[in-house]
């Protein structure tokens, strides 16, 4: 196996809450708590999870996009989160990141040709017709021309803008890109073009994704391992075979079960999880998932499981795997 192009050790955010009068009242909100994840050079490493549970900080933090609160965020053995602003401009090289929605993280003021060569200028000594002659080959390079060059963000489709967002973040030959959902604003058959375009581009450089979804279907698709989260932790992580056939922990077989499939003949059993996720300012006590689990016991309320590998490359953070049922059921 390839040698880990980042690391995540311990990483968490907290954020603080003001409530009350004049903001008086604080509550801490944990959208990471301890968060281990390796991703290997080259690779697709998926993450998916419901809506909160820490996917796009998880990003973000692994950027310095925003700044975590503990933990550490290695590039190459390099502790990104000990750089000073110096030495971090100097690195953003070589990672970026590619956001959900085009029509908002492209500035509708900018042309292309505006849009892409901004990294080029703050990164490169480029300039003149060699700095047109680059944002021309990305431009091609995502399936676009240069006769796109001077056009605004209005006068394109949602596909193309977000063709317009990969070519900005390969501007600067970056070896990491965190891709954060980048096809769930599209069109179903737009988001097929996009993600042939983004296998296509690592097979061409040799990049390594970070891919965050909420779709199933695409994250199976694209990824080589995927990390399953929930209420800011990873719960369970492995190869995407293991993940889709051979899921250890509740929650990530409900996810599983709740993916659509095509063939009528199946009779795949769907798990309906009651209730909501609990609010990351408030998380319950022992493991964070147990208020919802219907395979709950005595302890799952009391002692938070550790992430323990439980087969080579599959870990999962659950009291049931690798037990046999000798302790007493949970009444509740």
């Amino acid at each position: 196996m390839s040698e880990p192009l980042v690391q995540a050790r311990k990483l968490s955010k907290y954020f603080t809450l003001r409530e009350g009068l004049f903001g008086r009242r604080r509550q801490i909100m944990r959208a990471l708590d301890g968060v281990d994840l390796t991703v290997n050079e080259q690779e697709t490493v998926g993450v998916v999870g419901e809506s909160g549970c820490g996917k796009t900080t998880l990003g973000r933090c692994l950027l310095r996009l925003i700044e975590p609160t503990s933990g550490q965020v290695l590039f190459r053995g390099e502790d990104l989160l000990k750089l000073d602003k110096g030495a971090l401009r100097r690195r953003r090289r070589d990672f970026h990141m590619v956001f959900q929605n085009p029509y908002s993280s492209l500035n509708p003021r900018m042309n292309v040709f505006s849009l892409v060569s901004e990294p080029l200028r703050t990164h490169t000594d480029l300039q003149g017709q060699a700095l047109t002659d680059r944002v021309v080959e990305l431009l091609e390079q995502v399936g676009l021309a240069g006769e796109h060059l001077y056009r605004y963000p209005h006068e394109f489709s949602g596909g193309q803008l977000q063709r317009i967002a990969v070519a900005r973040a390969l501007a600067t030959n970056p070896s990491f890109l965190v891709l954060d959902e980048p096809t769930s604003a599209l069109d179903v058959s737009v988001q097929a073009q996009i993600i042939n375009l983004l296998q296509a581009l690592q097979a061409r450089f040799g990049l390594t994704y970070l891919f965050i979804s909420h779709d199933l279907s695409v994250v199976q698709h694209i990824s080589d391992r995927i990390a399953v989260m929930y209420l800011g932790k990873v719960v369970e992580s492995s190869t995407t075979h293991a993940i889709f056939y051979e899921a250890q922990h509740p929650y990530t077989q409900a996810l599983i079960s709740s993916t659509p499939v095509l063939d009528p003949r199946s009779r795949q059993q769907r798990i309906i999880l009651p209730g909501n996720v609990p609010s990351p300012a408030n998380p319950p006590a022992g493991c964070p998932f147990h208020p919802r689990c219907p395979r709950r016991i005595a302890i799952c309320s009391q002692v938070e499981p550790p992430l323990i590998e439980i087969r080579a490359g599959h870990w999962a953070a659950c009291h049931l795997v690798g037990q046999t049922s000798n302790v007493s059921s949970d009444d509740a």
